[in-house]
């Protein structure tokens, strides 16, 4: 009992990383060279990383060597918590409702003993009056306010905690492995979408297919036009009935679509109104209006007679080749009857087939179209030329994979979900003249006994089967080859029609094997982000892509082609995203005559199902960093003090206090209540009384960097520059800043003339990364010491 009490503690402290964005963190794309324990996984790329770096040294500018190496250590741990992949949980920044915090959540002992050594630094770290009255005041109420509730989050206990820490940036799984997806709602208020694809223009539009036989046009920003792209709902065959796999099925953009405008349909008619058909065409664009099809363009391809009104495939694509293919199902009825071995077995007919051809010519018996030469049975005069596979059902749904976008490894690769009749649906790799099985077999099983022991057969068997215990009618999907969701690179996403199931499939690439991975949705504390939800409609219809490889599909309440129900979802792992700026695209431009109808969520958000009432307006830009104290605003602030800091510059009237303090509540003595000047302070009535003459020359001038020194060595004061790399670049010369509020004597230590002794923790010389693109292979680790949380 003690062990099961343990797993169930243990599965329930899953951790939920998150930004100060309110998404998921990445894995940087460069070496960070200041907050470098969050390199490999967390919240800061390489530009905020030198933000925070550049606001610690604005900071330790008002530190002496003394408070430098008391205190460097504690603003480094708390400036950096920004980047860490708990930042939100720190700043209370789980969502965009609640209050934001000044400074990240502290554990106790932790805060108490910053507060002892270096209090003073809090002026520095935020401007909240409370935070700082506090700290003022009293400890333990300043470290009781800077605390979290869950002690796991707060700083540092968040950083030893190995249950938040296990598998971090991996794909969160329940108990039972199941891999836990979150949804995004793009779409809704559609009748039985049957598909969505890109036109691949660099447009980034999105074609959304009906099966009453209307297409739209959805545009990046979520808003749908108005009118739509092409209107057949009074030629396609549809019916209202439930289940009716007949309407407008569909839909494939030539290659060259941006230049020729060519387009093909794939739907079911009815002629003289007793005999159904499908019917491929062709359609062009409109030559006046890019978002509209020219409905007087169509021309047949070919027609094929339906026997029955059920089983009649849908699926056009082009593969890389530049063919087309068509997918056909077996003709309807149950057990493929037609024949004595039925359609699917029989290559003289078009149903129940794969067929190729090339759409850019026609052949000389007249047909529309050619016969590509290398077709597997061109020379088989039992076989129509057309087929290029056969023995399949009634496939559902195929797609073309893009390939690994770094080996390229699976490209062209033809992936379908094959219906099933009474035990099993099958997921299928469509390859040139194979023999799918069907009728003789369903799935990995003999469906017809005699069929199925022919020793002709040679079928080739599908990459995964499963039973009608979790699903009757597969969907088939897509290969995730997109940019947003890295750790879904690889996985083949699919369905179940009936089970409103969703599955996986992963590659073993030694064997050659797939594995299932079952896919569920996230908990309520995995899909917290705004904008998320962790439910779906039940009936899967399609799965889509759009032209930047990420992952959609469509589902329906109720499986109705006038059912207004049908709403699309898009796929995103709540663990891990791309780094920031990494799937940035910018879509050509596109011109819209019409109206746009803007999107509207019907769904209602993890978030917005569990949130209390809102505390503050959502942002509208998040500044991760914060910015460095106004030089103006200065002289009115108290200069922080350690418990080392000693006096720099002569007193007058008191031996507590030095000069260049600014004004408090109680005024110094030498400063007069009349108007008239201070004797000893020559300035002008422009500047303000505590000011100091503007014609002294600062005796604490930083020492500039020495030409030719070489890596690992050091100004003749001791103490490193700072310098700010980006990414690809060499280093340059350090820009010192003289600051005109750390007035010093001669001798005395200030920021740019530290000693030469760093903490412990910074990188030996010799050990540091070279930067990508860098002549040098210099960084700023030879510069920016990295300080440790210790005195």
């Amino acid at each position: 009992l003690f062990i099961v009490f343990v797993l169930l503690l243990v599965g329930n402290s899953v951790g939920h990383p998150q930004c100060l964005d309110y998404r998921p963190p990445f894995k940087p794309p460069f070496h960070l060279e200041f907050c470098t324990e969050y390199e490999t996984f967390g919240c800061c790329d390489q530009d905020t990383d030198n933000a925070i770096a550049e606001r610690y040294w604005d900071i330790m500018d008002f530190y002496d060597i003394q408070g430098y190496e008391l205190c460097g250590g504690f603003v480094k741990d708390i400036l950096c918590q920004e980047c860490s992949p708990y930042a939100a949980h720190l700043y209370d920044a789980e969502n965009p409702y609640t209050p934001l915090r000044n400074l990240p959540g502290l554990c106790f002992n932790y805060c108490s003993e910053f507060h002892v050594k270096c209090h003073s630094v809090v002026k520095l770290l935020t401007d909240d009056k409370h935070i700082q009255e506090t700290c003022e005041k009293d400890r333990f109420m300043f470290c009781s306010l800077l605390n979290l509730p869950d002690q796991d989050y707060c700083y540092p206990n968040v950083l030893q905690n190995t249950i938040l820490n296990r598998n971090l940036g991996s794909m969160v799984q329940d108990r039972s492995g199941c891999l836990q997806l979150c949804l995004i709602e793009v779409a809704n208020g559609l009748r039985n979408p049957v598909l969505m694809l890109h036109s691949n223009d660099d447009t980034h539009r999105m074609f959304v297919g009906e099966q009453l036989g209307f297409v739209w046009i959805y545009l990046q920003d979520g808003s749908r036009l108005e009118e739509p792209f092409l209107d057949l709902s009074g030629t396609v065959l549809t019916t209202p009935w439930l289940g009716d796999e007949r309407g407008f099925l569909g839909l494939a953009f030539h290659p060259q679509y941006r230049h020729n405008g060519r387009f093909f349909i794939y739907y079911s008619i009815t002629v003289w109104d007793k005999v159904d058909k499908i019917r491929i065409s062709e359609l062009k664009v409109s030559a006046h209006d890019m978002n509209t099809a020219d409905p007087h363009s169509e021309r047949v391809i070919f027609e094929i007679e339906e026997p029955a009104a059920n089983h009649n495939g849908g699926q056009l694509l082009f593969g890389l080749d530049g063919y087309m293919y068509i997918f056909t199902g077996d003709g309807g009825k149950a057990g493929d009857p037609f024949g004595k071995f039925g359609n699917a077995q029989n290559k003289s007919t078009l149903l129940g087939k794969v067929l190729r051809i090339d759409v850019d010519g026609s052949s000389k018996d007249g047909k529309p179209y050619r016969i590509p030469p290398d077709n597997p049975f061109i020379s088989d005069k039992s076989a129509l030329p057309e087929v290029y596979a056969y023995g399949v059902r009634n496939i559902w749904r195929c797609s073309v994979d893009r390939g690994d976008p770094v080996t390229h490894r699976g490209r062209g690769r033809i992936f379908c979900g094959d219906v099933g009749q009474n035990r099993f649906e099958e997921i299928d790799i469509i390859v040139k003249g194979g023999n799918y099985g069907w009728r003789a077999k369903e799935g990995f099983e003999c469906y017809d006994v005699k069929m199925c022991h022919n020793s002709s057969l040679d079928d080739i068997p599908p990459i995964f089967a499963y039973s009608h215990h979790k699903g009757k009618s597969v969907t088939g999907g897509y290969v995730y080859r997109g940019c947003e969701s890295p750790n879904l690179n690889g996985l083949y996403i699919f369905g179940d029609f009936m089970s409103g199931r969703l599955m996986a499939l992963q590659e073993d690439k030694r064997t050659g094997t797939w594995k299932e991975k079952s896919i569920c949705m996230g908990e309520t504390q995995t899909c917290s982000f705004p904008g998320l939800i962790n439910h779906h409609h039940k009936f899967i219809i399609s799965f889509a892509e759009d032209e930047a490889g990420e992952l959609y599909f469509m589902a329906t309440s109720y499986p109705s082609a006038h059912s207004p129900f049908g709403t699309i979802y898009k796929f995103m792992d709540p663990s891990r995203r791309a780094s920031p700026g990494k799937c940035k695209h910018k879509p050509l431009p596109i011109k819209v005559k019409g109206k746009r109808i803007p999107f509207v969520a019907q769904a209602l958000t993890v978030l917005d199902s569990n949130a209390q009432p809102p505390t503050r307006a959502p942002p509208k830009r998040l500044k991760l960093t914060t910015q460095p104290p106004v030089t103006n605003v200065l002289p009115t602030t108290t200069r922080p003090t350690t418990a080392v800091q000693r006096s720099t510059t002569p007193q007058t009237t008191s031996t507590k206090k030095p000069v260049y303090q600014p004004v408090t509540t109680k005024k110094p003595v030498h400063q007069p209540v009349t108007t008239k000047k201070p004797v000893h302070q020559p300035v002008t009535t422009k500047k303000p009384v505590h000011q100091p003459v503007t014609t002294k020359k600062p005796v604490c001038k930083p020492a500039t960097p020495r030409k030719g020194l070489k890596k690992g060595s050091k100004s003749k004061a001791g103490k490193p520059s700072r310098k700010k790399v980006s990414p690809g670049a060499g280093v340059t010369k350090p820009k010192v800043k003289l600051n005109p509020r750390a007035t010093q004597k001669p001798g005395t230590v200030g920021l740019h003339n530290i000693p030469s002794r760093a903490p412990a923790t910074s990188r030996p010389a010799g050990t540091l990364r070279k930067q990508k693109g860098s002549k040098t292979g210099k960084g700023p680790s030879e510069f920016l010491i990295k300080a440790h949380s210790g005195s």
